[in-house]
């Protein structure tokens, strides 16, 4: 009986799979921990746990939850963001939020799971992330000087990939849509008019940032020793899309770069910038800096870049997954939110600020909720020991440097016994608890209400991690999106889902249907609220 070349290549991936399962090139574990997933009678607990959480990372998670609640507990997964974690109690995510990012460090994780080593081409800017620091201050302190021109955008994006038939429903992918919207809209933020609207631009930035994840994780199956050889091909869609997306924006870098030097000689006036973004801002701090190498064409254009790969991914995952919550649950709900938006709007004239954003409790409320229900990661709070003498826990648990620990979030998130009906889509179950705050004779209590909003963290809702390593984006990701679903509930009906597109989850990661579609029909213009002032501009030309 002859043996097909299938066979045999079956034998050898089978085999590499066990190899790379079974390779103890990584820190030393914790030991006397339970494995999650791993079964009495088991030959290969830790391989088998492996397999068998990799394939239902969402039940692991619960189980271990369950079986475990008071000790720490190891949840080996493969696979997107996957690692040996070692789980600690919920009861101790308070001691990982509160340690500096000198014992636990959550860019370690990135880095390390989307191997910028050999994905980014500028080291510099992995290196030196400066622009955490413009995204902490900056960006979160102008959100309110952005909002009209953010708006703006949304309403051009959205006519452009939604279109403005008013007669006629129309199919739309959901994530792939969204992306571009969210690409858009972004954009406007960070790199301004007219790059904002750049098809090319748009396209690297979004490939880019879709790209990016899979050659890495292509590349995590290389052995270690042989990435630097295999990089050059895995990476190479990176390469183009990074090349391309900087050859479009360079001759705006440069020209913005010309500009601050030429008044930089020039002491008798006071320079003012005829720009208000990110990369303007990338620059004012790269010369304040007094460093050369910041203020390389090259390496402000790849900042811009990275943070199109985080922001885009992020953000279009959020959006996609409410829309399909709303879409899927009643029609009622859009009228209470329509409502609401049109209330407070008129309050302005239709002029968007931060205090009638802060007034649309329901808007903020259905954002909160569809991240709960919809958790991006089965676990939270993702860090990699890098205390050269390790991290003990409150409960007494040493783990050693390199080690990656973590903290329950599905679970915590889907608990009975801190939501009711967990598992069900309630899109205003945190404008009851808001209102409940300043319920009775309580005093009103803002700072207690204001922790209930979509971008607030606690140790109980983890959707942008906790503490001084939360995402630092947060305010201004919840502002665009909040601006985006706004105009789509003012500007389109929608035809109702039956049921709501399953969800895959990819390693510890929860991607929502890529290929979900709705039918959207664009809102006559007597269906549309009418302010003094409009809500975007309407003249594109």
């Amino acid at each position: 009986m002859g043996i097909s070349y299938g066979m045999v290549a079956g034998v050898l991936l089978l085999c590499y799979i066990v190899w790379r399962i079974s390779s103890n090139s990584g820190p030393r574990l914790p030991k006397g921990l339970p494995i999650i997933g791993a079964r009495k009678g088991d030959w290969f607990p830790f391989w088998q746990a492996t397999l068998r959480n990799s394939l239902d990372v969402k039940k692991a998670a619960l189980d271990g939850y369950k079986q475990y609640p008071n000790q720490a507990a190891i949840l080996p997964v493969a696979g997107p963001g996957g690692a040996s974690f070692i789980v600690l109690p919920a009861s101790e995510t308070q001691f990982v939020t509160e340690q500096p990012d000198s014992v636990l460090n959550l860019r370690a994780v990135i880095i390390k799971g989307l191997l910028y080593r050999y994905t980014v081409a500028d080291q510099f800017i992995v290196s030196n992330a400066a622009h955490q620091h413009i995204i902490t201050t900056t960006l979160t302190n102008q959100i309110g000087n952005m909002l009209s021109a953010l708006n703006d955008e949304t309403a051009f994006c959205f006519e452009q990939i939604w279109g403005t038939d008013t007669e006629t429903f129309r199919d739309v992918g959901v994530w792939d849509t969204l992306g571009r919207v969210v690409g858009g809209v972004t954009n406007r933020a960070f790199v301004g008019l007219p790059y904002s609207r750049d098809p090319a631009l748009l396209r690297a930035g979004l490939n880019f940032a879709r790209c990016l994840p899979l050659s890495a994780r292509f590349l995590s199956f290389v052995w270690e020793p042989l990435r630097p050889l295999a990089s050059p091909l895995f990476t190479l869609p990176n390469r183009i899309f990074e090349r391309r997306f900087t050859n479009v924006l360079l001759p705006e870098i440069d020209r913005r770069l010309r500009h601050r030097f030429d008044h930089m000689n020039n002491d008798k006036e006071k320079y003012i910038a005829d720009k208000n973004d990110f990369l303007q801002w990338s620059i004012e701090q790269a010369i304040a800096s007094g460093d050369p190498r910041m203020w390389k064409p090259r390496t402000l254009a790849g900042r811009v870049l990275l943070l199109n790969l985080v922001s885009i991914h992020t953000s279009s995952l959020t959006v996609t997954n409410l829309v399909l919550d709303l879409i899927s649950s009643k029609a009622e709900t859009l009228d209470e939110l329509r409502n609401e938006i049109t209330s407070v709007l008129a309050e302005t004239q239709g002029v968007w600020t931060k205090t009638a954003m802060y007034k649309m409790e329901k808007l903020d409320s259905v954002f909160r909720e569809s991240a709960r229900l919809n958790t991006l990661t089965a676990v939270a709070l993702r860090r990699v020991v890098v205390a050269k003498d390790g991290l003990t826990t409150p409960s007494g648990v040493h783990i050693p440097c390199g080690n990656f620990c973590a903290v329950p979030s599905l679970a915590v998130l889907t608990d009975a016994k801190k939501y009711s009906s967990p598992e069900s889509f309630d899109p205003f179950r945190f404008v009851d608890l808001r209102r409940e705050v300043n319920s009775g004779e309580r005093l009103p209590d803002h700072v207690e209400r204001s922790r209930m909003s979509f971008p607030a963290t606690s140790n109980d809702y983890l959707a942008f991690g906790n503490g001084r390593q939360a995402c630092p984006g947060r305010f201004f990701a919840a502002a665009e999106l909040k601006l985006m679903l706004a105009y789509v509930l003012l500007h389109y009906d929608f035809e109702m889902l039956p049921k709501r597109p399953s969800d895959t989850w990819v390693g510890i990661l929860r991607i929502p249907s890529p290929s979900a579609k709705i039918r959207v029909k664009r809102r006559k213009p007597s269906e549309v609220p009418v302010f003094r002032f409009p809500t975007h501009d309407v003249d594109w030309t």
